[in-house]
């Protein structure tokens, strides 16, 4: 399925913060995308870090706790026809999957605890998405998983 990401305001914010840890570097730090039910309903506003991202999938049918890492094909550009600063990667996907997902999760793994993990974009699939014994794909938008707009 194709998707477009949706920002979490404090991602944004966090970017330019005086904290260095609290900032991402979306080409050296491992970001890892997380499947949940439609019970975890994002704030925009509000969820700034992976322990806000609530009902996560369990580690089964071809899904383990904690997602897959974006680590193929990151990229980070700027089109200045568009004035988007975009951040891409390989399309996200779990293989011998056999379960039903409504939100997928992008954030910044800092190997430490998940109050620590920031979040940085979700997608909302609009309807529950199920897979029996296939492969669930996220499909990153074509100009990629992420963008700003300089407007």
């Amino acid at each position: 399925m194709a998707v477009t990401a949706k920002w979490y305001g404090l991602a944004l914010r966090d970017q330019w913060g005086a904290t260095a840890t609290d900032r991402v570097d979306w080409m050296t730090d491992t970001i890892k995308t997380t499947l949940h039910t439609v019970t975890y309903v994002p704030d925009q506003d509000t969820h700034d870090y992976f322990n806000d991202a609530t009902n996560e999938l369990t580690t089964t049918g071809g899904y383990t706790a904690g997602g897959v890492t974006l680590s193929t094909g990151k990229s980070l550009t700027y089109d200045p026809t568009s004035n988007e600063t975009r951040l891409d990667a390989v399309d996200a996907a779990w293989s011998s999957a056999t379960f039903t997902s409504r939100i997928g999760v992008v954030w910044k793994d800092s190997a430490g605890a998940s109050s620590t993990d920031h979040l940085i974009s979700y997608v909302d699939f609009g309807a529950d998405e199920t897979v029996s014994a296939g492969t669930f794909t996220i499909q990153w938008d074509a100009t990629g998983v992420v963008k700003v707009t300089a407007a």
